[in-house]
């Protein structure tokens, strides 16, 4: 079974950052340096999203353990707008994941938007009042069950990127049917060695 990409919707709080979700650094980063930071739902498993896919618990929580180690890091950038491919394009981020925690079903995350040219229009969207949605961006293949169309076990989630919401969800959450992709390069061998890890260990 092929992997096709595999993109998610979800709108962020309003104003775009959940106050009580910034811890006191962030809050300091704010006051002291301008910084922005943007707040709210990720992603969520175990229900049908807009886009009528379900990403099963199991799946889900072990792709956010994994991508914590890129938050850790500080390597997990997303851009604004999604492109059409697996690789995340350095020149054109314009945030970092600096935090990503699960409560219950919902993963929850924060992100500060950069210094970069891309991280200026979000910024400035922001500012304006634009309401943006966070989504995810990953490689998986996808099965029709009860339940609908459910992500598979080999879903590996790449980054979240900015994106404007549409007028009818339906028309912008869409699966880039029968486009294939190979691995994406963002996964260092050490990366594929801490994956490994955590399968073992779970």
């Amino acid at each position: 079974m092929s992997k096709v990409l595999l993109r998610e919707y979800y709108a962020l709080c309003e104003g775009g950052v959940c106050q009580d979700l910034l811890t006191e650094a962030e809050k300091r980063d704010v006051t002291e340096n301008n910084a922005m930071y943007l707040t709210g739902l990720m992603q969520q498993c175990d229900i049908q999203n807009g886009n009528g896919r379900v990403y099963p618990q199991k799946t889900l929580m072990r792709e956010v353990k994994n991508y914590q180690k890129l938050v850790k890091e500080h390597r997990a950038l997303g851009e604004l707008d999604h492109p059409d491919d697996s690789v995340i394009n350095l020149r054109n981020a314009s945030h970092m994941v600096t935090n990503l925690w699960t409560d219950g079903p919902k993963v929850m995350g924060t992100v500060k938007v950069l210094d970069t040219p891309s991280g200026g229009i979000l910024r400035s969207l922001v500012s304006s009042g634009v309401q943006l949605g966070i989504s995810s961006r990953g490689l998986g293949s996808v099965s029709e069950n009860m339940q609908g169309t459910v992500v598979e076990d080999d879903f590996q989630l790449i980054c979240f990127d900015f994106v404007s919401e549409p007028s009818t969800p339906n028309a912008f959450m869409n699966l880039q049917e029968g486009k294939e992709f190979k691995e994406p390069n963002i996964f260092t061998k050490a990366d594929r060695i801490n994956r490994a890890l955590n399968d073992i260990l779970k």
